[in-house]
């Protein structure tokens, strides 16, 4: 499509030419642009591709990486995985400034869980993005690019982990047994969390075998239990009359129980074959509702941060402050450097594949 209007726009530049001797377009842009193929049906890709139950929309492999950029655009069975978290970046961001601007943030140690909370969710959304957008391109780019949306999931649940302990955890909880190890825990889990999905995804060949699933869903749930712990100990010690930030909190762990059905089964597609091809499968419903506890989260502990600002300094001390945020570096480095070892074990298994074959 976008080749046939640059060569629109080239004759009419052309024609122009003619009556007031300006340059053709084409001097200045490319004469043609590299466009999307037409979606084809699960049988035409790889099984590696193919999910279960959805029988079309599949983007064809090996394009020019432009392809899938521009894809964007194009209607297949990972549109709307890309626009949801695309759109859920674009509505965090702005729902940040709202709170800036109402709330009275400053950027210094007391505010330094806050933003990094806003960067591990934006991490988790645009590696998301990317993985939907461009994992069609080959079988490893499709694990690359995988691998790479696990270390983002990593990274947001420890952003999670800090904003929740520096500013919605109670002082009992905080001495209590879960409370002393949360942070060193919580660093642990994130990685294990991502160490567990990137062996299971190069472990196991589809059909998946509910093995895999289990190998994922297991340290995901740990993490989680421990990151909601202060929130969920909060919930039921606190009166929610007095804490505008606690009906926000219901309201992220509701989202998340939802989108964590819709991630572990595969339904509605699942009794409407075909049916949901481009809108309605389960994972466009688990970015949805992700999207939506991302954002009652970000709603939460803001009120949280506007209600111990003043505090949390005295309370922690600025190293402590300093530590535990320094260390999603730590975490994602670690994450990194796992994914980059799983592909590269990836990479060899794959070669090995196309030498039998042949």
């Amino acid at each position: 499509m976008i080749g046939v209007i640059l060569q629109q726009l080239n004759a009419l530049t052309l024609s122009i030419k003619h009556g007031c001797r300006l340059p053709p377009l084409s001097d200045e842009i490319p004469s043609s642009f590299p466009s999307p193929r037409s979606t084809v049906v699960a049988s035409q890709v790889p099984s590696l591709f193919r999910e279960p139950y959805i029988l079309s929309g599949y983007r064809p492999v090996n394009q020019d990486w432009r392809c899938y950029l521009l894809s964007l655009f194009q209607r297949h069975n990972e549109s709307l995985n890309v626009w949801t978290h695309l759109l859920a970046g674009s509505v965090l961001l702005f729902r940040w400034w709202a709170n800036v601007g109402t709330l009275g943030y400053t950027l210094d140690s007391a505010s330094l869980p806050l933003s990094v909370f806003l960067l591990s969710s934006l991490t988790y959304l645009c590696f998301s993005v990317a993985a939907h957008l461009f994992q069609s391109h080959s079988e490893h780019a499709h694990y690359f690019f995988f691998f790479l949306d696990y270390v983002g999931v990593a990274v947001y649940q420890y952003g999670s982990s800090l904003g929740h302990y520096f500013y919605t955890s109670e002082s009992a909880w905080r001495e209590s047994c879960i409370g002393l190890l949360f942070l060193p825990g919580a660093l642990f889990f994130g990685w294990c969390s991502c160490a567990c999905c990137c062996f299971a995804k190069s472990r196991y060949r589809r059909p998946y075998p509910l093995e895999r699933r289990i190998c994922q869903l297991i340290p995901m749930s740990l993490a989680y239990l421990l990151d909601i712990s202060p929130v969920v100990h909060r919930l039921c010690t606190v009166s929610w009359a007095q804490e505008p930030s606690l009906p926000f909190h219901a309201l992220q762990i509701a989202f998340f129980l939802l989108s964590a059905v819709f991630f572990s089964c595969p339904i509605p597609e699942r009794f409407f074959p075909g049916r949901c091809d481009f809108v309605g499968q389960g994972h466009q419903i688990f970015h949805l509702f992700l999207s939506l506890c991302t954002l009652f989260q970000l709603e939460a502990l803001f009120q949280d941060y506007a209600r111990r600002r003043d505090e949390v300094v005295e309370v922690f001390g600025e190293r402590q402050l300093w530590w535990a945020c320094v260390s999603i570096l730590l975490l994602f480095l670690c994450c990194v450097l796992t994914a980059l070892i799983t592909i590269k074990h990836m990479s060899k298994t794959l070669h090995s594949q196309k030498e039998r074959e042949k």
